[in-house]
């Protein structure tokens, strides 16, 4: 099942069973893992297949019986595919209301069917604007317009249809489809499409920043943030509050947000991801070796050194007993040397961020003090440039 929030709005808990049986299905996806699996899925409970040029192919070489949308629209996909599922067909038989005689009459009137379920995932814009040197011409031709458009009408209209946007739901719609004997229930479609609303309006926000940058406008009128949610957090900034920690789809680069938490470790509160934020941004500040320590925000000791070892050492002696239960940043690989130093008795540190971990440092680590895994290690892979460079 699609789960809902772990604390249902009054909302939620008031929708009733509502379930529905998708009797004819429109698939468009430009990532296709999962899909036949779910199309497979499909055609066991007799749903019919609408699809598009490389989605259909997929399908019919895997046996999948699909009916392409040109010859159910009696338009043919033109301009690239530029069009090819903007058509009253598709929308009428996704937002006709089968509650409203009225609606039902007219659809049946123009040959409209109804679309039941809709699988749609976007054009890559985010991926693509990601890479290094890609031509404004490249990035436009990665937006999406077909795709939006139905993802929205299908979820404006959720009360009748569902609308699945992400492959990672697939198995959960699959579980559903065969613990109901082919049905989804009211609950499932609004989760859905809560999701589908999420999702076309972070990739508007992905496209909107690119055209920001591309006017160069660090202070557009508008500012729009494509976060999205990387992980649960132990807690806020005090134990009793809960915490999610979110990324900006549209950045990149070296940080600690997107480091690679290596295995072991407590997951990190927001708190602890402030203090290694702040512990990060100052050790790249420094071109030569540099360690920085950083308790509640407050760096209690920082040097750079002709080697990362004495940097390190340094840095912890600044202040030893604000230095214990802190969070430790380098920017260089952290050495055997400096994890000889960390692991003596007495010292325990709450995280470390480095660039990378020499094998030997990891094990000394793990295995020579008391905290051993409890420890959060974070590698960022590299430093970012320092400011002015």
């Amino acid at each position: 099942m699609i789960s809902t929030t772990k604390a249902e709005s009054p909302f939620i808990r008031s929708l009733p069973d509502g379930a529905v049986r998708p009797a004819r299905a429109l698939i468009s996806v430009s990532d296709k893992t999962g899909l036949v699996d779910l199309a497979n899925a499909l055609v066991q409970f007799k749903v019919d297949i609408l699809s598009t040029g490389g989605t259909a192919k997929l399908l019919r070489d895997k046996g999948i019986p699909v009916t392409d949308v040109s010859d159910y629209t009696g338009f043919p996909e033109m301009m690239d595919g530029r069009v090819k599922t903007l058509h009253p067909k598709v929308h009428g038989g996704l937002l006709h209301r089968r509650d409203i005689p009225a609606h039902v009459e007219q659809a049946k009137a123009h040959g409209i069917a109804a679309i039941d379920l809709v699988i749609v995932n976007l054009y890559p814009f985010e991926q693509t604007v990601a890479k290094p040197d890609v031509s404004p011409d490249e990035a436009i031709e990665q937006i999406d317009i077909g795709g939006p458009s139905m993802v929205r009408s299908a979820a404006k209209n959720w009360q009748s249809v569902a609308i699945i946007t992400d492959s990672r739901d697939y198995p959960s719609v699959i579980a559903e489809l065969t613990e109901t004997g082919g049905t989804l229930s009211l609950k499932t479609r609004f989760e859905l499409a809560r999701r589908a609303f999420a999702r076309t309006a972070a990739y508007d926000a992905a496209i909107s920043a690119y055209f920001n940058g591309l006017a160069d406008d660090a202070f557009p009128d508008t500012l729009i943030l494509p976060l999205k949610k990387a992980s649960d957090l132990r807690y806020g900034e005090t134990p009793h509050q809960r915490a999610a920690f979110y990324l900006d789809a549209t950045a990149g680069g070296d940080s600690v947000a997107r480091a690679e938490a290596l295995d072991g470790g407590k997951a990190m509160s927001y708190n602890n991801y402030m203090d290694a934020d702040a512990a990060f941004e100052t050790v790249c500040e420094f071109d030569r070796p540099a360690a920085v320590v950083v308790k509640h925000a407050n760096p209690c000791g920082c040097a750079e050194a002709d080697s990362i070892e004495t940097a390190m050492t340094n840095a912890y002696d600044g202040d030893p007993m604000s230095a214990f239960g802190g969070i430790i940043a380098l920017n260089r690989p952290l050495t055997a040397g400096v994890a000889e130093f960390l692991a003596e008795p007495g010292k325990f540190v709450e995280a470390i961020i480095a660039p990378d971990f020499d094998p030997t440092a990891l094990d000394i680590l793990r295995t020579k003090p008391k905290w051993k895994n409890s420890v959060r290690l974070l590698k960022t892979g590299g430093c970012r440039a320092p400011s002015g460079s």
